[in-house]
């Protein structure tokens, strides 16, 4: 069980050199690629195929996507920017496409993988720490980006001394501003990364209830039930797992940059 579950938790990678830093984790690109070309192909798809008369499942899905994130974006964002609705529903499709791949049964496709002669496949991007941290970084340079766009380079620095305290508190505001932009793209990154990590892991250990040639054939009978309870139990609440941290990640996005271009 332990070979089996450490198995499943290594990446396919490719090394550039000695450097960890240089270890590209393929099928986390892979997958990510797969949910980006998934998430463009249906929308596009819808868009060009829409009609004003009676809509489809799918479109009617997709419009109420688009005006809740919409509604959402009016209401947080209080700059003028034509960026901010599009960046907010692409991180919400993209990341909820990355988290369903949890939803895959955790042998299905590493089994497929290895009968390829591939040794080893994670399925699950968000699961990936670098790919979390990948999107906590465009989002603080997007954060970065829109503050000196709406303020002003003299405007934005000016802030890290001036806000909260005014000018005379300038070392704790300065103090202050460095540990809220150095805390944004960890919350970002380590929330959603550990939210699709523990749910992983829970997968990989129901899947194992019924592993290893010791256990005897009562023993199948009683724990394959119980297996199939907590697969069925876990699959339901992670649905909202997924759901949710995708609007989180994708919320806090749209926080952040409104506080960003705000004036203080």
């Amino acid at each position: 069980m332990t070979d089996y579950i450490a198995h499943h938790l290594v990446h396919l990678k490719w090394k550039l050199g000695e450097h960890p830093f240089m270890t590209v984790h393929i099928d986390s690109v892979f997958f990510k690629f797969l949910a980006a070309f998934v998430f463009l192909f249906v929308f596009l798809r819808v868009a060009r195929k829409s009609t004003s008369g009676v809509p489809g499942k799918l479109q009617c899905a997709i419009e109420m996507i688009v005006e809740f994130v919409d509604g959402l974006v009016k209401e947080t964002f209080h700059g003028h920017s034509k960026l901010i609705a599009p960046l907010a529903i692409t991180i919400f499709g993209l990341v909820f496409l990355m988290n369903f791949m949890d939803m895959v049964p955790v042998d299905w496709l590493p089994a497929s993988a290895h009968a390829a002669g591939i040794e080893y496949l994670r399925v699950v991007p968000t699961a990936d720490i670098n790919t979390t941290i990948g999107m906590a970084l465009c989002v603080f340079l997007l954060i970065q980006y829109f503050g000196i766009k709406h303020k002003g380079v003299g405007g934005f620095f000016k802030e890290f001394v001036t806000a909260p305290f005014g000018p005379k508190g300038a070392p704790a505001n300065l103090l202050l501003r460095l540990i809220e932009e150095a805390v944004r793209p960890l919350s970002l990154s380590l929330r959603l990364f550990g939210n699709l990590y523990a749910g992983e892991l829970i997968f990989i250990l129901i899947a194992v209830m019924t592993l290893g040639a010791t256990m005897d054939a009562l023993s199948t009978y009683i724990m394959a039930p119980m297996q199939f309870i907590a697969g069925f139990v876990w699959t339901a609440f992670h649905i909202l797992v997924i759901t949710l941290q995708a609007f989180i990640f994708m919320m806090l996005t749209i926080v952040y940059l409104s506080m960003a271009a705000e004036h203080h």
